[in-house]
């Protein structure tokens, strides 16, 4: 079926340049033949393009959970799929920083969060496995393709990193033949 066709919404630039190089990075690099994997991260990093994305989780003050540690408390306050939604947004942040901008965890303004120390790698993974361990229905990810974002998660960070070296390289190319982002 054509990427464009009634049966499929069009998909936007960026959607389609974030995609074609993780598919390249997973797939051609990495040896990642997970479709399902790739194309988890590949929508991941589109709903993290927007800061409301990145900060989905709310307090219960209405403001958002900033630091995985606010969201770790959201989610021992939820059930259900509530709390699966709180569990699964902490593996995509915690996966998303330690991947695309893993410096940041290191940087001195850091230092002085609650976040400061905690690890990361293994609190994505376990909340990928909370979140896996509860049904999530129709629409949503599937329980065992939570399950191997846990089991991968070292893997897709470093997948992730490969993806910001390959944008950056793009972004040394001539800004003119950017056919990719403007169609």
């Amino acid at each position: 079926m054509p990427e464009d066709s009634p049966a499929q919404p069009k998909r936007s630039a960026l959607d389609r340049f974030l995609a074609g190089i993780s598919e390249s990075i997973f797939f051609g690099r990495l040896g990642v033949a997970d479709i399902q994997l790739v194309d988890y991260i590949s929508d991941m990093l589109l709903r993290f393009v927007r800061m409301d994305g990145i900060h989905r989780v709310r307090r219960s003050t209405g403001q958002p959970a900033t630091e995985v540690y606010q969201m770790l408390l959201e989610g021992q306050q939820r059930i259900g799929l509530a709390r699966r939604e709180v569990h699964r947004h902490i593996g995509d942040f915690t996966l998303f920083w330690s991947g695309v901008y893993p410096e940041s965890l290191r940087s001195p303004h850091n230092r002085n969060s609650v976040d400061a120390v905690l690890d990361y790698c293994r609190q994505g993974k376990q909340s990928y496995r909370i979140a896996a361990e509860i049904e999530g229905g129709e629409g949503r990810p599937s329980s065992e393709l939570l399950e191997r974002l846990s089991d991968q998660f070292d893997l897709c960070a470093y997948g992730l990193r490969e993806v910001r070296r390959a944008w950056e390289e793009r972004d040394g190319e001539d800004p003119h033949d950017r056919r990719l982002l403007t169609s």
